[in-house]
């Protein structure tokens, strides 16, 4: 099946503006999922609310990281929208040590975090823990659906610049693309999959990628810092 991507049809004279959509956009049927203003349709995980802290919008950016406050309470976040089938597109970029991830049919579950109910596209400066001590790089960095399978290729971009994620999630049939690259393609709930997550940190979550429509979430994670725009969705029913 090809998948018409966001921005990957005509041409333009004038470069478009980060949280818009093009004409082409708005006729194949995507939809802004943050419009560089506010955080409108977005609450965090586990709550009707958005988080006060962690989480800020500047210059037509989603940031999360740090603010010093520790006494101000921060967390995921997570679309007030559900999707079933569905591309996503994104652009990130992290500062140095940067750890974040993209979630996809997320179901919020009480007693359980984001990352134990649903797969993740990676996003990390694997820089800076590749001679981490302990720290397993094969299925953990940016691109990889995490813990579970490890990116066809290395392509991020220089920390502090723009890269751009694109996710396809077609039933079962689940892609991950990093500035223009195919990274993970696989199928849920196949025994090939279902033997990946019996030998990854998932294991003891039942409810771990059961779910067949769910929100987008994106992670706020120590440390440093993750900057989000362009959040685009085209569903595909």
């Amino acid at each position: 099946m090809m998948y018409a991507f966001a921005g990957c049809s005509g041409q333009r004279d004038v470069p478009q503006l980060p949280n818009t959509l093009s004409r082409d956009e708005l006729s194949a049927g995507w939809r802004l999922l943050f419009d560089g203003v506010t955080t409108s349709g977005w609450k965090a995980y586990g709550s009707g609310e958005f988080p006060s802290g962690g989480w800020q919008v500047e210059d037509g950016m989603l940031r999360a990281g740090a603010t010093g406050d520790t006494t101000v309470p921060r967390g995921d976040i997570v679309t007030v929208e559900e999707f079933e089938s569905f591309e996503l597109s994104i652009e990130f970029k992290i500062t140095p040590a940067g750890n974040s991830g993209m979630f996809y049919r997320v179901v919020e579950t009480p007693g359980l975090a984001m990352w134990s109910v649903a797969p993740e596209f990676q996003v990390l400066d694997g820089s800076a823990y590749v001679d981490m001590e302990g720290f397993d790089t094969s299925m953990h960095l940016t691109g990889d659906n995490y813990d579970l399978h490890a990116s066809r290729v290395r392509n991020t971009v220089p920390i502090g610049q723009w890269n751009h994620a694109r996710i396809v999630v077609d039933g079962a049939h689940v892609e991950h693309w990093l500035n223009g690259d195919r990274t993970v393609e696989y199928e849920l709930w196949t025994p090939q999959w279902e033997a990946r997550v019996a030998r990854s940190k998932f294991q003891p979550f039942e409810e771990y990628g059961r779910a067949e429509r769910g929100r987008i979430g994106l992670q706020d994670h120590d440390p440093g810092n993750v900057w989000f725009r362009n959040i685009k969705i085209r569903p595909i029913r």
